[in-house]
């Protein structure tokens, strides 16, 4: 069973790859193929054909139920169902809507934002919108997360806001009983109503229903670099825990009765599959929980009908049953973590000749999983926790036998003794309280987490047998061994440029403005793209991922152009988060705290054999402040590009006035996003660049690019492109000539292009 099982996966993993899915009579072949392969009964062949079958069936029947493209940005009236927990805050509430009727043929579900709401917005509540949508978008960028993909596996078809006139209408506040969502909406109600919003609510939130919404990111930073993210949500180790303890109770309970026509070896294993499966229904069955309760009801099958079964069959039956349920879950970093960390646990402890006691159980499952998660956390995170085995040696325990068993008994106390409650939450509280002192004590230790460059795929085909060898028995001569196998995860480095070349990356932040300029030796980084909340911006989002994905450990320059959200937005984050040199800046009262220089016209540096020159604002500067944004050129013999922040037709004259044809370059970035208050003609034909490069969100409010300039790219003949239909855009001067290419045409999968 388990090796059917991984070439099942072999194929639906094979599908993940394609940048388009297969016509339809490819897929016809490839019926007709497995059918022979049944034939003549070639078993495995068959179980890997048909992962690519169902695979590619599967996306298919998802991207068909998207938004047609003739219904974007259009108010449509809808009515449906609040689907799951909203997500809110100050300013807005997110949540999925469950469309029930549509005078259009809308996805049967939508992510929707409403800003300003004026009623409270719960799960389970009936409502009639009028809303403006659009089709499965993000920000698509090297090394950060891929919301379209997210998208795709959360089965969302559409995303958009809905509109406060015509007014919202709530058609029932009263969920069906069998509704899942309302039931942990009620559950987090009655919690804040009782017991208000405190740090310790929050995560006793997160542990009775897996809902971590309340927990603020520095938390969720703490939890990441501690290496204990997976105990502060529902995890399988949860779920088996208090399956556990259920079927210890009730076995102990049900003998105890003497009641024989029932043995209690069967009572506890049907009373615990029960229990199991409710709490992952508080979860709302995320993948690790899937697997639970798989393992679960196989194992206390097993029990039932007294049969023998192998932990590894156990698995892979588990693994299968999640794949024909959601092969998209193969797309989720938690798939991998949880399947791994479980079989891990096994090949290391299960069938060892001894029983460890229990510190040097969880003392050697700490090192198993340590060792075995690190090469998928420098995959997935470019990070590996290097305390996560004390931390987690601490906290498991306590997560384990104290704060999960209290936090569930204040959820069922709260409504029936809510007296008692309050004294159990006091418990709880001082719990989570004293562990949160530690694992935060222990994040803020030097070097207690490592960053280093994505690995490619390739280096896990040595990694792997790696963690196999140095989790061997003891018996097995020369485990160190398996660290050598180890070392091209470690000495994986970015492609390395010529000494007179340079690579500029463009970034796909939305309606906003940053890029990444790579020499040799050396890193700058021109503006940082929006902030949205404080818990929210680009430099932590997308900068900071995709430096790390390039194996930067530094920043020599951080040129800030001027001072609107939309540029220097995430500059903050990004400050907090790597080593920065020098900070220049048309706004340095904004970022007085970081020792910055003032930008202006005549500053000029080389590095690596390419020169960097500041061509403005001028002194003094201009009237507004998007006229006195930094200006920066860049020169070398591959290649040229000119950086123009927010410039509009004032400062682009004068710029002409200045330098004239010295400003002559290969890539210009359009000024100001493409308004039409920019880009006049003179400054273009002056420039005469063969690329216009355009930093634009996706159907933004603003209507950039405008028309009249796409226009007068067209008319001096430059090619355009745009970061929101590309993605990001990549500069290349580092060989014989200037070289342009898209992350949507290099990199993208079937998801981003549908």
């Amino acid at each position: 069973m388990l090796v059917s099982t991984l070439l099942f996966l072999a194929g639906v993993l094979l599908v993940q790859q394609l940048p388009t899915l297969p016509a339809a009579e490819w897929l016809a072949a490839g019926a007709v193929i497995a059918g022979l392969m049944a034939w003549r009964r070639f078993w495995r062949g068959l179980f890997f054909m048909m992962g690519v079958l169902w695979a590619v069936l599967f996306a298919m029947n998802r991207l068909s139920d998207r938004l047609p493209q003739s219904l974007e940005g259009i108010d449509i009236p809808v009515k449906g169902i609040i689907a799951d927990l909203p997500e809110q805050d100050e300013k807005r509430a997110r949540f999925d809507f469950v469309v029930a009727d549509s005078a259009r043929d809308l996805p049967s579900k939508i992510k929707l934002s409403w800003y300003y709401p004026k009623h409270e917005i719960k799960a389970g509540q009936h409502w009639s919108f009028t809303v403006k949508l659009k089709r499965p978008h993000g920000n698509l960028n090297p090394g950060a997360f891929d919301y379209e993909r997210w998208l795709f596996t959360e089965g969302i078809g559409a995303t958009g806001y809905v509109r406060n006139s015509p007014a919202p209408v709530l058609l029932s506040d009263e969920p069906a009983w069998h509704s899942i969502s309302a039931g942990r909406q009620l559950i987090i109600d009655r919690l804040s109503q009782q017991l208000g919003d405190s740090q310790s609510v929050a995560l006793v939130k997160a542990l009775a229903i897996g809902d971590g919404s309340s927990i603020p990111q520095e938390q969720w930073e703490v939890f990441r670099k501690t290496g204990t993210l997976h105990l502060m949500v529902i995890s399988g180790s949860h779920i088996g825990l208090i399956a556990g303890l259920v079927y210890f109770v009730v076995l102990r309970c049900w003998a105890w009765t003497n009641l024989l026509a029932w043995p209690p070896q069967r009572v506890a294993a049907l009373s615990a599959l029960v229990a199991g499966s409710l709490y992952s229904a508080l979860a709302g069955f995320s993948v690790p929980t899937q697997r639970a309760v798989v393992m679960l009801a196989i194992f206390m099958a097993a029990i039932v009908l007294q049969r023998n079964t192998h932990s590894f069959n156990t698995l892979a039956v588990a693994l299968f049953a999640v794949l024909l349920l959601d092969p998209s879950a193969v797309l989720s970093a938690g798939f991998w973590l949880s399947f791994l960390a479980v079989a891990v646990i096994v090949y290391a402890v299960g069938g060892r000749l001894g029983r460890p006691g229990y510190l040097e159980g969880v003392i050697k499952i700490n090192w198993a999983t340590t060792v075995a998660l690190s090469p998928l956390s420098l995959l997935f995170f470019q990070q590996i926790s290097l305390i996560a085995p004390l931390a987690n040696l601490i906290a498991v325990p306590v997560v384990s036998f104290l704060a999960v068993p209290l936090s569930l008994l204040v959820v069922i106390t709260v409504f029936v003794l809510p007296a008692l409650a309050g004294k159990l939450f006091f418990l709880v509280d001082a719990v989570l309280q004293g562990l949160w002192w530690i694992l935060n004590e222990l994040a803020a230790a030097p070097l207690s987490v490592i960053n280093h460059a994505q690995p490619p795929l390739w280096t896990l085909c040595f990694a792997v047998p790696g963690v196999l060898v140095m989790l061997a028995p003891a018996g097995m001569p020369a485990r160190w061994l398996g660290l050598i196998m180890f070392l091209p995860l470690a000495y994986t480095e970015s492609e390395r440029l010529e000494s007179d070349g340079f690579r500029m990356t463009l970034l796909d932040v939305g309606q906003g403005l940053s890029a990444v300029v790579q020499t040799s030796r050396h890193v700058l980084v021109f503006d940082t793209g929006a902030k949205f909340s404080g818990q929210s911006d680009m430099g932590q989002s997308v900068l900071l991922p995709f430096l790390r994905q390039q194996g930067v450990e530094k920043i020599d320059s951080l040129i800030i152009s001027h001072g609107d959200n939309d540029h220097i937005g995430g500059a903050e984050s990004l400050l907090a988060g790597i080593e920065t040199e020098q900070v220049l800046t048309s706004v340095p009262q904004q970022l007085s705290g970081h020792s910055p220089v003032a930008c202006a016209a005549g500053q000029s540096w080389q590095w690596d054999g390419v020169t960097f020159m500041v061509l403005s604002p001028r002194s003094p500067g201009f009237v507004s402040e998007n006229d006195n944004s930094c200006v920066l050129r860049i020169q070398s013999d591959k290649g040229s590009v000119l950086l123009t922040g927010d410039i509009e037709a004032t400062a682009e004259s004068w710029l002409v006035e200045t330098y004239g044809e010295q400003l002559k370059t290969d890539v210009l970035i359009a000024a100001h996003h493409g308004s039409k208050t920019s880009s006049i003609l003179t400054f273009l034909q002056s420039v005469q660049p063969d690329y216009v490069l355009i930093p634009a969100g996706y159907r933004n409010q603003f209507g950039f690019p405008h028309q009249s300039v796409l226009k007068r790219y067209q008319d001096i003949k430059a090619e355009w492109l745009n970061v929101a239909e590309q993605g990001a855009i990549f500069v290349d001067a580092g060989k014989e000539s200037l070289a342009v290419h898209t992350m949507r045409t290099t990199a993208s999968r079937y998801w981003n292009n549908h």
